[in-house]
C-alpha cells in the first residue's frame, strides 16, 4: 500500500481508494485526501469489543447489526471507518455500508484522534444524517450520546465510570462504562 500511496498523484477517487484493499493500517477517505492511522491499540480494541458486545443483544432485538471498523460511505468520496456501527439491512459482502444504513455510529477518541473524532467525523456523521453518535473517551471512560437535531448533533446523555448510559434509541442497552475500560 505505501508505494501505491506516495506514487499517487492528485485528488483520490473513491475507486482508487477502494483498489487499496485491506490494509493494517486504518485508511479513511475525506473528499479526495487519505487518513491513515496505525492499527489501534489493545486498550481500544478492548473498549471496542466490549462495547459491541453491550450493543448486541439490543441490535438483534430489533433486527439490526452491530459492525465493528467497516467502510462507511457517507458521500460519494467520503468514506470513513467508524470503531462501530449499528445498521439496518445491508449486503454483508459489499465492500462499503451505504451511510442511510446506519443508525448509531460509535467512535472511541484517544489523545491522538481527538479532535478528528470530536469535530471532524461528528461533522460527518451529521451531515450525512446519522441519527446517533456515541463518542467514548478512552482517557476519561467517560461515554458521551449525541443525537441529530437538524443539522448536527446535541448531547443526549453522558455517563462516566460509576455511571450507567441508558439508551432507548435506536435500540435499547445499558452500559457501564467502567465495565468497557481493561482491568488496571
Amino acid at each position: 500500500m505505501t508505494a501505491a500511496v506516495f506514487s499517487h498523484s492528485g485528488p483520490w477517487t473513491e475507486t482508487e481508494y477502494l483498489a487499496l484493499g485491506e490494509t493494517r493500517d486504518r485508511v479513511e477517505l475525506f473528499d479526495g485526501s487519505l487518513h491513515v492511522t496505525p492499527a489501534p491499540t489493545p486498550r481500544h480494541q478492548h473498549i471496542s469489543r466490549r462495547l459491541g458486545n453491550a450493543l448486541e443483544t439490543g441490535a438483534e432485538a430489533v433486527g439490526l447489526h452491530v459492525l465493528e471498523a467497516v467502510n462507511v460511505r457517507l458521500q460519494p468520496g467520503r468514506i470513513p471507518i467508524p470503531d462501530l456501527v449499528v445498521t439496518g439491512e445491508i449486503d454483508f459482502d459489499e465492500l462499503v455500508v451505504d451511510g442511510t444504513a446506519v443508525r448509531l455510529v460509535c467512535e472511541i477518541s484517544s489523545p491522538s484522534n481527538a479532535a478528528t473524532d470530536k469535530v471532524l467525523k461528528m461533522h460527518y456523521y451529521a451531515t450525512a444524517r446519522i441519527p446517533w453518535y456515541l463518542l467514548a473517551e478512552q482517557d476519561t471512560g467517560t461515554l458521551r450520546l449525541h443525537r441529530l437535531d437538524g443539522s448536527h448533533y446535541v448531547e443526549h446523555a453522558v455517563a462516566k465510570p460509576g455511571d450507567v448510559l441508558r439508551l432507548a434509541e435506536p435500540i435499547a442497552a445499558e452500559i457501564r462504562p467502567e465495565g468497557l475500560l481493561p482491568g488496571r
